[in-house]
């Protein structure tokens, strides 16, 4: 999933690497953290507490605890709200579309309705 994002500063062109990547336990399997690692991408992702747990049952060979940016992951609702308006449209919630190019078409035309129905509320 991390090969399609592109990430677009003020000026310039996209990078295809963010800085950070936030994520939810789910996304906190050893894997994971070693892609990003390996890419200079900070991970903000929360450790579980059965991985924290086998961690510290291991002791010294267990390795330490992962880092984690609490107050980066607090902003990461945002991007879950958006995720909830997009998946307010039923198309995009169950998947009924058969290609990905025409699920890709519905995404885009539904985060212009969004879009659009921003701009109108801020219009004087």
């Amino acid at each position: 999933m991390l090969g399609k994002v592109r990430v677009r500063g003020p000026v310039g062109r996209p990078r295809t690497r963010p800085d950070a990547v936030a994520g939810d336990k789910a996304y906190s399997s050893r894997g994971n953290r070693a892609h990003l690692r390996k890419h200079h991408i900070k991970a903000i992702i929360p450790e579980k507490k059965d991985q924290a747990a086998n961690r510290k049952k291991k002791g010294s060979r267990g390795g330490r605890p992962v880092s984690h940016d609490a107050d980066l992951y607090k902003e990461r609702n945002t991007v879950e709200r958006l995720i909830n308006k997009l998946k307010a449209w039923r198309g995009i919630a169950t998947r009924y579309d058969k290609t990905s190019d025409s699920y890709l078409a519905g995404l885009h035309l539904r985060a212009s309705m969004i879009w659009l129905k921003g701009l109108t509320r801020t219009a004087p």
